[in-house]
């Protein structure tokens, strides 16, 4: 069992952090230089498939690696923070905070963006520059996050 939820953790990770890292490094360069029908087409075929992924592969991230440590019963005290369990905690509290930022901020106003949601141009253009720096805060938080990640041992079933 900890070696399937090892792995769908993993899996859903490489989904989530990967399609993070294609939007800040290369979907928003890209859409500030092409031609308004080439950003319409995007916006209206290309991401929303992608924030789907997103959205879904934090989730299911987040799902899977808290399975894993209840699975481990290391859960309370790696949210506690509490003796060896405090590196895997900080990792799962940088991914939780990343989780929020996806479902609470990131999509909330990605749905204004594409239209899935009604808003004047003005609560567009605010949504698009709120999307982008929680989205720019997530990358930010990758890092450590990720680093905790691998220095805890924590997906033990993968090795």
């Amino acid at each position: 069992m900890e070696s399937l939820l090892a792995w769908g953790h993993f899996l859903a990770g490489i989904t989530w952090i990967g399609i993070l890292y294609y939007f800040n490094f290369i979907q928003v360069p890209f859409l500030k230089v092409v031609t308004p029908e080439t950003k319409a087409e995007a916006f209206k075929h290309l991401v929303p498939n992608a924030l789907w992924w997103f959205r879904w592969g934090a989730l299911f991230t987040w799902v899977f690696g808290a399975a894993l440590l209840m699975n481990q019963h290391r859960m309370g005290s790696a949210f506690l923070l509490q003796g060896p369990d405090a590196v895997i905690g900080m990792g799962a509290w940088l991914g939780t905070i990343m989780l929020l930022n996806v479902w609470g901020i990131i999509w909330p106003n990605q749905k204004k963006v594409l239209g899935l949601k009604e808003a004047t141009p003005e609560e567009k253009a605010k949504a698009g520059r709120m999307a982008l720096l929680a989205s720019r805060t997530n990358t930010m938080l990758s890092i450590p996050m990720l680093f905790f990640m691998a220095n805890s041992g924590h997906a033990s079933g993968l090795f």
